[in-house]
């Protein structure tokens, strides 16, 4: 996926070189993200397909850049693999000889996604490591001073989500099950029934909303914006700090994910959903490039001894605590 001079994205010179260079286009700057995939902590080796690990790892920093409305321009990849996942000679007992190594078709699965994207691989490392690490780097590109931020949330704003939520969450609960029972059955690696493709697709194939940003930026829409990588009741809650504000979220409204539980909604994360939030006199669509647009709330003033979320429900209003994912919580 090396890109040349005068690349569309703004790579002007990716891997063969000591260093990458980009270039923003006049009135840009650069918006700049990472994140890290460890096994046993983001995937498993043994739940996992490498396809899914490496879409995952990309789909995380995209998702970040569709956030700010940014454009991808180039990804940066550090990988620390075991020996038996990069050498042939490492394969484990009884595999054929010529399966494919798990290292390349963890590109296949980062390559297909940045494809779509036009985000073309500019460089990175390879190494050898104890266990499995994905260090991903997104640069992207936005006009100066347009990005999307998470602090211009204002009393009386909507709040919106893009597509379902709960999805992940479910998937990675079915894929647990599943792997429970093939463990006890003594069957390794762990194989998916086709028939829960679709189910589990939330989870290892997770669709970073670069197509929705964009539209949000362009028009100057959203007021606040972040993406839904921790969960809605914890991104809803970063968002209300960095803003200032307090938010109370319609339980009724919520577009739950077929399969998912209202629980999952609230507080599973990895749904890499868009939240952004826009003045009640703004005219937002059902829909942007085929993705669903829900109002799920409204942005309402921060009141001493009052919770920053409430979630309304049918029973009343009750204090929506924030349950989903914290580093070392």
């Amino acid at each position: 996926m090396r890109a040349g001079v005068g690349s569309r994205s703004g790579l002007r010179l990716g891997i063969g070189d000591d260093c990458a260079l980009l270039g923003a286009r006049p009135g840009e700057e650069l918006a700049v993200t990472t994140d890290l995939s460890i096994a046993g902590r983001h995937f498993r080796l043994d739940w996992h397909t490498p396809e899914a690990v490496g879409h995952r790892a990309l789909a995380r920093g995209l998702s970040d850049l569709a956030a700010m409305g940014a454009r991808p321009v180039a990804a940066f990849l550090s990988l620390g693999l075991p020996r038996e996942l990069i050498s042939a000679t490492g394969r484990r007992p009884g595999a054929r000889h010529n399966e494919r190594l798990w290292v390349d078709r963890f590109f296949d699965g980062l390559l297909a996604l940045a494809a779509v994207h036009k985000t073309p691989l500019a460089g990175g490392d390879l190494a050898e490591s104890p266990i499995a690490v994905a260090d991903i780097v997104l640069v992207g590109a936005v006009p100066r001073g347009r990005a999307l931020l998470r602090s211009g949330a204002r009393p009386g704003d909507s709040v919106y989500v893009t597509g379902s939520l709960g999805g992940a969450a479910a998937g990675l609960e079915r894929l647990s099950a599943l792997a429970g029972t093939a463990e006890s059955a003594g069957r390794k690696p762990l194989k998916i029934p086709a028939k829960l493709d679709l189910m589990l697709a939330p989870h290892l194939y997770p669709q970073p909303r670069i197509a929705q940003g964009l539209w949000l930026q362009r028009r100057a829409l959203a007021t606040a914006a972040l993406d839904l990588s921790d969960g809605l009741s914890t991104d809803l809650t970063h968002l209300c700090e960095e803003s200032g504000v307090a938010a109370e979220v319609d339980a009724a409204a919520l577009p739950v994910a077929t399969g998912a539980s209202i629980d999952q909604a609230l507080h599973g994360g990895e749904d890499y959903e868009l939240l952004f939030t826009a003045s009640p006199a703004a005219r937002v669509p059902s829909a942007v490039a085929g993705v669903p647009i829900t109002r799920i709330g409204r942005i309402v003033r921060r009141r001493r001894g009052r919770p920053a979320l409430t979630l309304i429900t049918t029973d009343g209003a009750q204090p929506l605590e924030p349950h989903g994912w914290e580093h070392f919580s």
